[in-house]
């Protein structure tokens, strides 16, 4: 799999902005902010410092894994997990498995659950289109429900290689959705000499859309040598309904995951995506001459509005960003209202296999963020994020507002980022209701879950969260569920 699509790796910059407005009703409210702003300067140039690298390889297959790529790094209630493609010759099928290990920072060492070599905990499944390969994790975190999003493969023929979901209630025990068939394969819009086909995601989740940005060597707007990273949302984790794709326009409906890929936002392969809420800008990863480049592309993906900047030093395949649960950034804790940590795992070396190897640790921090010179710069920076409240409680920031909530437990797993200490521009935001224990919710057929908070209903993603609050879901009509009053998502 990496062979085939490293025929045609000569990375390139990103492609120009477009400055065509959002298509009409499409743009959501970004990580609590408003709908609408007035103009921003673009291309910023944000200076950079406090460089930064581990001091050797952090992470490793045992056993006889030879390659080491395509990492997926999230912080995660306190510790670095960390899930990358290699290959273990006990784990399956022969072909890339994915594996997992955890580390107290992204300095290492990782190790696997019970602190020996890291675990093999997702291969592919005889028969399927995933039969042979699985590779290039990206992980999410929402609620309680951790999702995997995957580049599959069946064998070695060309255009074989596909997405496909799992899910998981820890992150390391998987289970296939969409019944174990792929959520997105090659467009098949053009045949180049790249035969890759469609694979390496990387997802963020933002304002209750899952963004999902790959590659695809068959997509009309990819260059010559089959470089490109498109970019669809749908509010459902599979993709199986309600999708946009990014189009020089902005989102657009499409009947499916298969639609023309009209445009492309960075000329490249194996990149990562983040939401920065810092800067209300989303930032790509991806690797160029000297290093990894961070390009930055506002909200709806019209302009760029800081200038790209370089993480430098070794690689020989796609970074991987420490990113949060949801996959946004996570917060400087020297200056969260001025600065922002960017920091990379990639792979550095040619192993035996001629494949990459030894992943090591990069980052950097830039400054001049400016994310708490107003209340809605301080909704957007601290969105998703839970801190210690002053009633030894914990308070959780969400569309421009703190709830207080009595069990850190629910806190964390409605969270994209546990803080041990409040920054004190969260007393900017409002106080908006109190999530107590065993707090009334209730459940309705196609609408989900919520909790039901001042007679507001409040939604939440699963019913894992409603346990640990010691409540009870009781179920309702759609059109009781509709005659609550609505308030603000508890998790995005």
């Amino acid at each position: 799999m990496f062979a085939s699509v490293l025929a045609g790796l000569l990375l390139a910059g990103c492609t120009e902005g477009y400055a065509q407005p959002q298509a009409a009703g499409a743009q959501p409210a970004i990580a609590g902010g408003k709908t609408a702003s007035p103009p921003r300067p673009t291309d910023v140039d944000l200076p950079s410092g406090d460089p930064r690298q581990s001091g050797g390889v952090i992470a490793a297959g045992g056993a006889d894994a030879v390659y080491n790529y395509g990492p997926s790094v999230m912080l995660d209630r306190g510790q670095t997990r960390m899930w990358w493609c290699s290959q273990y010759g006990g784990a399956g099928p022969a072909g890339d498995d994915i594996l997992y290990a955890q580390a107290p920072s992204s300095d290492g060492p990782f190790t696997g659950p019970d602190g020996g070599i890291p675990a093999a905990v997702f291969s592919g499944a005889p028969g399927q289109f995933d039969g042979m390969h699985t590779c290039d994790p990206s992980v999410l975190r929402v609620g309680s429900t951790y999702y995997l999003y995957y580049t599959g493969a069946a064998g070695d023929h060309a255009l074989g290689n596909s997405i496909g979901l799992a899910t998981s209630a820890d992150g390391i025990h998987w289970t296939r959705a969409a019944g174990g068939r792929p959520i997105l394969g090659p467009s098949h819009d053009v045949h180049r000499a790249n035969v890759y086909g469609a694979g390496q995601p990387s997802v963020v989740y933002l304002d209750g859309w899952f963004y999902l940005m790959f590659t695809d060597t068959t997509g009309r707007a990819t260059g010559d040598n089959g470089a490109g990273q498109f970019l669809l949302r749908s509010r459902d984790p599979a993709f199986g309904s309600g999708v946009q794709a990014l189009d020089v326009g902005g989102f657009v409906p499409v009947a499916s995951t298969s639609a023309p890929r009209a445009r492309s936002i960075v000329d490249g392969f194996s990149a990562d995506l983040m939401w920065v809420g810092a800067l209300a800008a989303f930032v790509v990863a991806h690797e160029t001459d000297g290093g990894t480049t961070l390009t930055f592309w506002t909200a709806d993906f019209t302009e760029h509005p800081y200038r790209p900047v370089l993480i430098p030093g070794p690689w020989q395949e796609g970074p991987g960003l420490v990113r949060r649960a949801d996959g946004h950034a996570p917060l400087s804790p020297a200056d969260p209202c001025d600065r922002v940590p960017f920091d990379v795992v990639r792979a550095t070396s040619l192993g035996g296999a001629a494949a990459p190897t030894d992943l090591r640790h990069f980052g950097l921090e830039l400054r001049g963020s400016r994310a708490c010179e107003n209340p809605d710069r301080v909704a957007a920076t601290f969105d998703g994020v839970t801190a210690p409240s002053p009633e030894r409680t914990m308070d959780l920031v969400r569309a421009g507002a703190r709830v207080r909530v009595d069990r850190r437990a629910v806190a964390a797993a409605l969270a994209g980022e546990v803080l041990d200490r409040t920054p004190a521009a969260l007393a900017a935001l409002p106080l908006a209701t109190r999530l107590r224990s065993g707090a009334e919710a209730v459940r309705a057929p196609e609408r989900g879950a919520a909790f039901v908070l001042d007679g507001h209903r409040w939604p939440i993603p699963d019913g894992g969260v409603v346990d640990a609050n010691g409540s009870v879901a009781h179920p309702v009509t759609t059109a009781q569920w509709d005659g609550y009053p609505p308030g603000s998502s508890l998790v995005g």
